[in-house]
């Protein structure tokens, strides 16, 4: 893969499908970037076994930590995603994976809750410095006949990333005690951040010509108080963002809780738990790859036919879930794998995709922010119900909640059957 830039460049036209040199350089340097925010997001669940057993805090006061997180990326992704309209995404994606690979080192040395919660509320808010500034970038670079693919693609980086950190995190654990799940990825998100400031560019450069191709207004297109007007006055993305925030309760159930899940139920190793929980990503990969290009390809851009399938398919999957798992080894990856097929193919859409083809015309990123602020407000709620669940009722009652959230989700994205057909205007 190359990384240069010449001096002149093509973007594809709204009508075509093919992506340019360029294009691809950009799409893969985001791949990468967005993906390795998840090393120092998804790791705690991998550390958690073991902080319990050596610090001694029960599952509701872990839930209370793994909650602030995704309180914090909540309202990180509202703040952000208008921020990102006009500073820099380069600058803002630097200083989160920069951030996010310092406060994971601190989080290693703490002992008190009230501070392990405190730094974890605080990598949250910095977590949230990535998607609104990738969204503004695929944005920039892609228009909407090709956003679907385009936004699959990326989506399949956390995926793959995500993957990555259950075994990384799971090895480092074994190896080094819980605190090495936080330092060894804090050591790649670090590296990452370098790499990203090296070879990402925010924008296609001009033509020689000075003409510059087709994109979404530039940065300062609209001020705080109109982007604020425009993203909360869209109908369309608030039940985007209902969808989102029901379907990331039963996602984080699943990430967050499903190595301890697994250790408590199976008995099993934390490396062989998190050895297991790393299908759920792969098969998100071809979940993502698979819902994006079927939206473009069968459904001429329209997300929710695809997104409703999905979910509904997932809900009873988690209700097979809690006793599949006790058949065997197969049985618990296979399931996990279409599980996660089921959960990251409609979460690409609901997350990027189609709150970037509903928002208003220079909104794109404030309308990925605001979805994604609703999505993790349900992601907190979740992993705190989940812990309460386990703790006080039993694991069952944990998994019901999960699949009670994806049918919730399914009937709500039913509403937007016919939205979400690319616009030239975007």
């Amino acid at each position: 893969m190359g990384f240069g830039f010449p001096d002149g460049l093509h973007l594809p036209s709204a009508n075509e499908t093919r992506f340019s040199s360029d294009q691809r350089t950009v799409l893969w340097v985001l791949w990468l970037t967005y993906g390795s925010f998840y090393f120092c997001r998804n790791n705690l669940g991998v550390a958690i076994p073991g902080l319990r057993d050596d610090l001694g805090y029960s599952k509701t006061e872990m839930g209370t930590v793994l909650m602030v997180l995704k309180l914090a990326y909540g309202v990180g992704q509202f703040v952000n995603g208008q921020l990102a309209e006009h500073v820099r995404p380069r600058t803002l994606l630097a200083i989160g994976l920069l951030a996010s690979a310092a406060l994971n080192v601190v989080f290693g040395w703490a002992t008190s809750l009230y501070f392990l919660t405190f730094i974890w509320a605080c990598n949250g808010y910095v977590q949230a410095l990535g998607w609104p500034p990738t969204m503004r970038t695929a944005a920039n670079w892609f228009p909407p006949a090709q956003r679907g693919r385009a936004i699959g693609i990326i989506g399949t980086g956390y995926q793959l990333c995500g993957a990555l950190t259950f075994v990384v995190a799971g090895w480092a654990a074994e190896k080094f005690g819980w605190r090495g799940a936080l330092y060894v990825p804090a050591i790649i998100v670090a590296a990452s951040a370098v790499h990203m400031l090296v070879f990402l560019k925010d924008s296609p450069r001009r033509e020689p010509t000075g003409a510059v191709a087709p994109q979404l207004p530039p940065l300062h297109a609209h001020s705080l108080r109109e982007n604020l007007r425009l993203t909360l006055t869209n109908p369309s993305l608030w039940l985007v963002a209902l969808a989102l925030c029901l379907l990331d309760a039963c996602r984080y159930g699943f990430t967050d809780w499903g190595v301890t899940h697994l250790k408590e139920v199976q008995n099993d190793s934390v490396s062989t738990a998190a050895f297991k929980y790393a299908v759920l990503p792969f098969g998100g990969i071809c979940g993502a790859l698979a819902s994006g290009w079927a939206t473009d390809r069968f459904f001429s851009g329209r997300r929710a036919p695809v997104i409703c399938l999905l979910l509904l398919m997932l809900g009873c999957l988690t209700l097979a879930y809690d006793f599949v798992i006790h058949w065997g080894m197969g049985a618990s990856v296979l399931i996990l794998f279409l599980i996660g097929f089921c959960i990251f193919g409609p979460q690409v859409l609901l997350v990027g995709t189609l709150p970037v083809d509903l928002a208003r015309k220079g909104t794109a990123a404030a309308a990925a922010g605001f979805v994604n602020f609703m999505g993790y407000m349900g992601a907190a709620a979740g992993d705190q119900m989940t812990g309460h669940l386990a703790e006080s009722l039993g694991w069952t009652s944990a998994v019901r909640f999960w699949a009670a959230c994806a049918f919730a989700a399914a009937v709500v994205i039913a509403f937007l059957w016919n939205a979400g057909k690319p616009r030239t205007d975007q």
